[in-house]
């Protein structure tokens, strides 16, 4: 009966949807599976130690100062949990977690005096739990996996939404790539700006989609109609599941309209016109002849690309959820998948708790 549990538990895990498995904890199932990941960060940290302005012998010194101070750590700590003195964990709990948070970030405050740097350390130990719990916790993997396989199927079933969105919003972007304003703002915009730029429309979009997952889930649980409801935690795994498969479609389809502009503004915008729009020559970065002409690639020209192709990403990814026709069919894929996936866990529940009577 184990046998049986564990196949099902396996088919959870490979449906992106982990939290299905009953007893799911953060110390056994997240943060055990990444012992390995936290020790190599853990150990990569030991150059805390280390100071650039000190002879090599010194910092030799250091680094072995720093890992018998961390050996010291994990004998105390295992004595405290009643283990051998240097057991490697079994699970690892908030005191496992506080050690790796804490430990190394003592290192360049003992040895190097740099509070700043303990400080970043602890920070950025804590932002590595917080992506393990995400990455391994729910399942992003396996959900990408599992998004990346029915992709083009999922495509195809937009092509409805594809055919009328596109034309107008091509024909919107076409009338918007061949303006001075837009080679000016995004071609002499910073780096910065526009990295924070393409980071707003992401976020925006991703605020839409977000917005409406509650009620769709709700709609998907209904529509699959097997097993007990899932709890909030669960929810949010399959809405996790959901919000990866429709943003996967919006990337894809944002980067063929940058393909498709970048190829239009190479092969159509002259070197001379564009270093007009832009008011100072272009930081060319491919440059060849054909077609009679000297065609370029250049900077600015990903650039303008680039912030249409954000702008459509964000147009269509409001389009996908205005659609009711797209919408039903990219929910009725998703009630036949998880359908069968819920109904998996309604069996697995029973397994379950006729192991446990038993």
């Amino acid at each position: 009966m184990s046998e049986e549990l564990a196949a099902y538990e396996r088919r959870f895990r490979r449906a992106g949807l982990p939290l299905l498995i009953e007893d799911y904890t953060a110390s056994q199932d997240i943060f055990t599976r990444a012992v390995p990941l936290l020790s190599f960060v853990f150990l990569f940290e030991l150059a805390g130690a280390v100071n650039l302005d000190w002879p090599w012998w010194q910092n030799a010194l250091a680094v072995l100062a720093g890992v018998l101070f961390v050996l010291a750590c994990l004998v105390v700590l295992n004595r405290l949990r009643g283990r051998p003195p240097l057991a490697r964990p079994r699970d690892v709990g908030p005191a496992e977690l506080a050690a790796f948070v804490l430990v190394p970030a003592l290192l360049p405050l003992l040895f190097n005096f740099q509070p700043v740097s303990a400080a970043f350390t602890a920070l950025g130990n804590l932002a590595v739990l917080g992506l393990v719990y995400l990455v391994v916790g729910y399942g992003v993997v396996s959900i990408l996996r599992w998004a990346l396989r029915h992709l083009l199927g999922q495509l195809a079933a937009s092509l409805a939404l594809l055919t009328r969105a596109l034309p107008l919003l091509l024909i919107f972007s076409l009338i918007t790539f061949l303006t001075v304003e837009m080679w000016e703002v995004f071609g002499l915009m910073s780096r910065q700006a526009l990295a924070a730029v393409g980071v707003l429309f992401v976020m925006l979009g991703s605020l839409f989609v977000v917005a409406r997952l509650p009620r769709e889930v709700r709609s998907l649980e209904r529509s699959a109609g097997a097993g007990p409801p899932l709890d909030a935690r669960q929810r949010f795994n399959v809405g996790l599941v959901m919000f990866i498969s429709q943003g996967l479609q919006v990337l894809v389809v944002s980067l063929a309209v940058a393909l498709f502009f970048v190829l239009f503004g190479v092969v159509a915008v002259q070197p001379e016109v564009r270093d007009g729009w832009i008011g100072e020559p272009a930081n060319v970065l491919v440059s060849v002849g054909a077609l009679g002409e000297r065609l370029q690639l250049s900077e600015e020209l990903l650039r303008v690309a680039g912030g249409i192709a954000a702008f459509s990403g964000l147009y269509y990814a409001i389009a996908v959820l205005t659609d009711a026709t797209y919408r039903e069919e990219f929910l009725a894929e998703l009630t036949d998948e998880l359908g069968d996936t819920f109904r998996a866990r309604r069996d697995y529940l029973r397994l379950r708790a006729g192991a446990e009577g038993f």
